[in-house]
């Protein structure tokens, strides 16, 4: 046992007298010195950074501290190793070096080191002033032209960006904001640490009088993003999203208000969207399918040849809105707030409305397309505020026939006429731009080009009724009327025969003597006052194969929900308002944009069918909404007018008495119709010649009528639906 003894004992001496481990310290300092003996001691100036030891001794330096943090992960004090690099200022040498290039490549090899200290160092460093002083002195030195190291240039702002996200209290020291006066920043962890949990490094709230803000990290961002090199350029973009998601309010108006970041993105904007070519196909556009801001920056250099003209001038442009919408959609309101209103200023304003009011026409629609696929991409809440108050203006009041700029929104006026411009292309595009604002969760677009005309119900005949006017009963209870018997061209229209063919009409199913309540009677007569509306010899859908009822009413449904959806928290009542008692039948103005339509609507068959194809679209998308006085003004036949006042059944009454005089002096108009459809269809190759703008007049018109009568159908509740038969897809 005691031989055992004595050999524990020796074989434990022997572990203890082994070769001590390795100083890191010492270490650290070593690898240091050599670093500035090499300053000393060479004589070649021209010697590359790369075949000296300098980068092979700064990564030793930054294992050294890794594996010294790694191993006091516990302990709240600071390594001697990190201490050492801090109050001897190793990280302002190096940026020092860096500056002068000196050996040459030495500044890519400061800006890595940089990188990987902030990102490899967990422990807050970045408030200490021995780290953020350098910092900014390195961030002066990035973003220069003709730089060889945009590459790490890039990782080392990100980095920046990312510290900065993780303790967004030192955002004002990168951005240089504070004060000569404010008292000097720690130069070690521990006691940076103390005066960051005292408070000290909140953001100040006012700004300072002098700043250098204006030459630092955010004009290298966006310098970055200029590059032509897309790995580094979205980089770049990423830093800025990084900063603007900062989610504490300090940050975002220190961003916001003391910062020239808003400005520069819109300015980029407004550079991009210049290069754009006016000799652009709107149907281009029309067609156009976003790339995504990363997509874009992501993809190789060489592609794909573009399909158009100034292809990847557009290709660049909306991708940059697409990162506008992001950082929007991703900021606080504050930050949100002014880059929108930056946008509205320096794009909107200063760039798009001198397009769209100018003579040129082939700038007009170029510029017209581009702002309708704008404001079909755009998504964040904010620019769409911004985007709608350019184009509409802030009005709430009804309007007045008179108004004209400067009483009215001078674009809003100027583009409500451009929908009824004497070039087509030009209406089609502006037509296609409105059907887009109808789209948006806005609900100030709807209520200023219709409702605040509708408010007051003026459009109603005073005393004919209502549901505001009888109470107990339901609203708008169907009575007799003449009214539409009386018109000269309703009367006489049809005939009992011509009930009898194609299309079935709708009913009330039950027993004899039984009766509905009468809204389900006024549904049902509604739907079939539009289907019945179009006289038969107009009628060819019955004729083709495969253009039936069933695609109105499911698009009809689909266009419904899409509307509810969008206009579910806007607060319509669900019934109509009462009536006001002191409008008169002078009083109603359908408004200017309702008045274009109507007047589009009236001239149905000498307008382009592509024209007509659009006017309908965007009423019927108008008819979907489910706003009472909506439903009542467009999609009520028996609706009691204002003497002088139309509707849109009125209008399209109006239309089949000019329809019926022509057909009487056609021959074979039914053949022909039905051939003009089957061409339509693609379904024929045979060139119609004459008369072809009326047949396609009548085609449009037949189809609108049945997407009328399906969106009022699809408005019933299902179980309402039920009641009605002879309109089942």
């Amino acid at each position: 046992m005691d031989v055992f003894n004595k050999l524990t004992t020796l074989f434990q001496q022997a572990l203890e007298t082994r070769e001590p481990s390795l100083n890191l310290l010492e270490s650290f300092i070593d690898h240091w010195k050599g670093i500035t003996n090499y300053y000393i001691e060479t004589t070649d100036e021209s010697r590359p950074v790369k075949q000296t030891d300098i980068p092979w001794r700064l990564k030793q330096m930054l294992d050294i501290l890794v594996y010294e943090e790694r191993n006091q992960q516990e302990q709240e004090e600071t390594g001697p190793c990190l201490e050492y690099l801090l109050q001897h200022k190793v990280l302002e040498t190096l940026c020092t070096l860096g500056k002068a290039q000196y050996p040459p490549g030495m500044s890519q090899q400061v800006l890595i080191f940089f990188t990987k200290v902030l990102t490899q160092i967990q422990k807050p460093v970045l408030h200490i002033i021995n780290v953020y002083r350098p910092a900014q002195k390195l961030i002066r030195l990035c973003g220069l032209p003709d730089s060889q190291t945009e590459r790490e240039e890039a990782q080392f702002v990100f980095a920046i960006c990312s510290r900065v996200r993780k303790d967004p209290y030192i955002l004002n020291y990168i951005l240089e904001t504070t004060t000569e006066g404010e008292p000097q920043r720690s130069s070690s962890v521990s006691e940076g640490r103390v005066e960051a949990e005292s408070g000290g490094a909140s953001a100040p709230e006012t700004p300072p009088p002098h700043s250098s803000a204006q030459q630092g990290i955010i004009q290298v961002l966006i310098h970055l993003t200029r590059s032509q090199t897309r790995r580094v350029a979205l980089r770049a973009m990423e830093s800025v999203l990084v900063l603007v998601s900062i989610p504490q309010v300090e940050a975002a108006k220190l961003l916001a208000q003391r910062t020239p970041l808003c400005v520069l993105l819109a300015q980029r904007l407004c550079e991009l969207y210049s290069t754009i070519p006016t000799a652009i196909h709107p149907e281009d556009l029309q067609s156009y399918a976003l790339k995504q801001w990363r997509a874009e920056a992501t993809e190789d250099s060489v592609g794909e040849k573009p399909q158009s003209p100034g292809q990847e001038h557009i290709d660049r442009f909306f991708s940059w809105l697409d990162y506008c919408d992001q950082l929007l959609n991703e900021a606080p309101q504050v930050f949100a707030v002014q880059l929108s209103e930056a946008l509205h200023q320096y794009w909107l304003t200063g760039l798009v409305q001198p397009q769209l009011l100018q003579v040129s026409e082939v700038s007009v629609l170029t510029h017209t397309a581009l702002l309708s696929c704008c404001v079909r991409y755009i998504q964040s809440l904010s620019l769409l505020n911004q985007m709608a108050l350019f184009l509409l203006g802030s009005d709430t009041h009804p309007e007045q026939r008179a108004d004209t700029p400067p009483h009215t929104h001078l674009l809003r006026y100027h583009l409500i006429e451009h929908c009824d411009h004497i070039s087509d292309e030009i209406s089609i595009a502006t037509l296609q731009l409105f059907e887009e604002l109808l789209k948006k969760p806005n609900k100030n677009i709807l209520a200023n080009l219709v409702l605040r005309n509708l408010e007051g119900r003026c459009y109603r005949l005073p005393g004919s009724g209502g549901g505001d006017e009888r109470p107990g009963a339901e609203p708008d209870v169907l009575e007799e009327s003449d009214e539409l018997e009386e018109d000269p061209f309703f009367t006489g229209m049809y005939t009992d025969s011509e009930f009898g063919g194609s299309e079935p009409l709708m009913v009330l199913s039950g027993h004899r003597g039984e009766r509905k309540p009468s809204v389900h009677t006024q549904i049902a007569e509604t739907v079939n006052s539009f289907l019945c509306l179009v006289p038969q010899e107009a009628k060819t859908s019955h004729l083709v194969q495969g253009a039936g009822y069933d695609t109105y009413v499911h698009d009809a449904l689909k266009s419904l929900k899409e509307c509810s959806a969008l206009s579910v928290e806007w607060g319509w009542p669900d019934t109509p308002k009462p009536t006001d008692a002191h409008c008169s039948a002078a009083d109603f103005y359908e408004g200017h944009f309702l008045k274009v339509l109507f007047d589009r609507i009236a001239r149905i068959l000498e307008q382009p069918y592509v024209l007509n194809l659009q006017v309908t679209s965007v009423v019927s998308r108008l008819a979907a909404f489910p706003h009472p006085h909506l439903h009542e003004y467009l999609l009520d036949p028996y609706v009691s007018l204002s003497p002088g006042t139309r509707s849109l059944f009125s209008s399209l009454v109006r239309v089949i008495g000019e329809l019926m005089q022509r057909i009487q002096h056609m021959p074979t108009f039914t053949h022909r119709l039905v051939i003009v459809r089957k061409v339509l269809m693609g379904l024929d190759e045979e060139t119609i010649t004459d008369h072809g703008t009326l047949l396609k007049g009548v085609i449009v018109l037949e189809e609108f009528c049945k997407e009328l009568a399906a969106v009022a159908f699809v408005k019933l509740p299902l179980g309402d639906q039920e009641h009605l038969v002879g309109f089942n897809p």
